[in-house]
Order: C-alpha cells, then structure tokens, then sequence
C-alpha cells in the first residue's frame, strides 16, 4: 500500500504528525506532499526539522491568494503529482483549501480519499472552512471521525456507516508527542519571565474578528477587562494579520503583553503553562481542553463542541463584558473534566484501518 499525505498550513503538519511517525514506524510507503498554501517549504522547513519530521517528497509552493485562485492551483499542481506516483490512498486533514483541493483531485483520479478529522461542523456556511469540510467529507472513502458527535453529524447527512471510523482526534497524539519534544528543546516560560500557572494566553487570527473594528475593539476591551480584574500578565503572540489591523484601526493594547508571534513548541510550551486561554482558534479550543487549561472562545459557535460539553470551553463571542463574565466563570470552575479527543493512538487507529 501507498500513501500520500498531503498537507499545506502548519496546523495540518502538526496534526498529520501523528500518521507520518506511524507510517515510519510500520515501514510503509508514503509520501508527503506540501502545497505551501500559507508559507513555502523553505518557511516551513525548520518547521519539519523542529516536530522531527521528514521533509516534504514534493513541494508545490502555491503561496496565497483569493480562495478560487489558490484552490485551483492546488488542485492542478496536485492532479500531475498524483497522476505521476498513483497512491493507493490519498490523506487530508481538517478545513483548508489543501484539502479541499486534495480531496477532490485523488476522488477525481479514482484514488481513494482518507479525511481526518471528519464530521466537524459549525453549521455556519459563512465559515469558508465549513465548506471544505462538508465537500471533503462527502468525496472521502474513509471518514476518520475524532468523536461520537463528529460521527453523528456525518450519518446525519447520510455518509454510509462502513466509511465512518471514530479514531480520536490526531491532535492528542500530536499534542503529547510535541509536548515532549518542546521540554527538549526550548523554555519559553524563563525567556518570558513568567511562572506556570500565572499568566493567561490570548489567540485572535479570524478574518470574521480582526478585520471588523467593532468587533476587533470590543476583544481589546474585553481583555482590557481581564487584565484589572485579575492582575495577571495576558500574553498576546499577535498574529500578522491582526497587528496589521490593530494599527489599521488605530487601536491601543493597554496593559496587555504583545508578542510577536511563535513558533509551534513555544507556543504549546506557553499553553500548557497558562492559567486560561482566550482564543477564536478551533485547535487552540482543543489543544487547550487536552492540557487542562479552561478556555474562553472569542467565537459564537464552535466546532468542537465536546469542549463546552465537558465543561472546558465557553463561548463568549465579542463583547467586552462576555469576555469578562466567561473568564470568571471558567476560572471559577476549576479544571476537572476528562478530555473527550482520545487517548493519544489515533494517528496508529487511521493507519491501521488503511492496512486492513
């Protein structure tokens, strides 16, 4: 059996990790293809060499754009190396146009599609990713669900049973092998001067967030509130994207600890040191629930709900005082539920199952 692992932005390398060590592990024959959709392999190269993974087979450095253009690219770049090597299956991982566009050129060449992370959904078509991710479901051959509910959803919308396969989501594998690896090899806690435990950890990169000034002013004020009422340290590694808006809008971030923004092990080394997490990330939302960490999503929605029902995760939206009102009552709650993503095997379930 052949395997190509196709992937094109840093949240897919890390998630797909899991599978390629499996794949190592077990001696097969798999490739790896990066589309370049957010940076180009040589960004991302340092990037391999830090998780301890293998470089790219094939580098297709598509770079951004509007979702047509880059989609496309993806997809014609990626029909010539598929038609050239002829996997037996092809895998893809979340919501992005990588896997839109992969999904789609291996179900169009007749070559099975493997989806992990399968059946998430927000209900919420605005969300360009929810597209990917209903459209890579339905092309797929093997829907390697997270969870119970990621299962339900696709049998809701009627994907034969025999394709479903609940696996536990690769991001608990991927979070403890990285984890250990990050105690390794950096200490971003002494180059911070902050102790665990004693500071709180902000994500915001959402176009729908970043990009609306009401709504980008409200969560600056909202963390604003935060910081007086608490008195801790809120470290914000602030994405390019919402810097560049910040100084846009012409925004002030007063008493709150900007940063620029880190690589994977710092910033996973930072999340699990931190006393809560106030985020518009869906995998921070999750990485955060694994590490015991509670959370505070600056969102409406979710498609993870199993954070809000174990009780790790509340959605706050954007208004300053919800913000204020979620981080006291998650702090107050304490941090005992069970993680609901797995057991840290999935990666070996989802190469597994491609054996049989």
């Amino acid at each position: 059996m052949t395997i190509a692992i196709i992937l094109g932005t840093r949240p897919e390398i890390i998630k797909m990790a899991p599978a390629i060590r499996e794949c190592q592990r077990r001696g097969l024959d798999y490739s790896i293809i990066h589309t370049g959709q957010h940076y180009s392999y040589q960004m991302d190269r340092i990037f391999f060499e830090q998780l301890e993974l293998p470089q790219p087979d094939h580098n297709l450095d598509v770079g951004s754009g509007n979702h047509g253009k880059q989609t496309g690219r993806i997809l014609a770049d990626l029909e010539a190396v598929l038609m050239a090597e002829r996997p037996d299956v092809v895998l893809v991982q979340g919501d992005t146009n990588t896997v839109l566009a992969g999904a789609l050129a291996a179900s169009k060449l007749h070559i099975k599609v493997g989806h992990v992370e399968a059946g998430l959904r927000s209900y919420d078509r605005s969300m360009p990713e929810e597209i990917n991710r209903v459209v890579a479901d339905h092309v797929s051959d093997y829907c390697f669900a997270p969870t119970e509910i990621s299962r339900a959803n696709l049998l809701k919308e009627g994907i034969a049973e025999e394709k479903i396969h609940v696996t536990g989501n690769t991001i608990v594998d991927s979070v403890y092998q990285n984890l250990e690896i990050a105690m390794r090899k950096v200490n971003i806690l002494a180059d911070l001067d902050l102790e665990p435990k004693g500071y709180f950890l902000v994500t915001s990169h959402r176009q729908e967030n970043v990009d609306n000034k009401e709504r980008l002013g409200e969560i600056i004020r909202g963390l604003e509130m935060v910081k007086s009422e608490f008195g801790l340290p809120v470290v914000f590694p602030v994405h390019p994207r919402t810097r560049k808006m910040v100084e846009s809008f012409g925004f002030e971030l007063d008493g709150i600890r900007a940063i620029e923004p880190l690589g994977f092990l710092e910033f996973l080394q930072l999340e699990a040191g931190a006393r809560l997490a106030l985020t518009d990330s869906g995998g921070v939302q999750e990485e955060a629930c694994i590490l015991g960490v509670p959370c505070v999503t600056l969102r409406e929605n979710t498609e993870r709900p199993e954070t809000l029902d174990v009780g790790a995760n509340v959605l706050a939206g954007t208004v300053s005082q919800r913000i204020m009102d979620g981080a006291r009552n998650m702090l107050e709650a304490g941090e005992s539920w069970k993680n609901p993503f797995g057991d840290g095997n999935a990666g070996q379930r989802i190469i597994q199952i491609l054996e049989n």
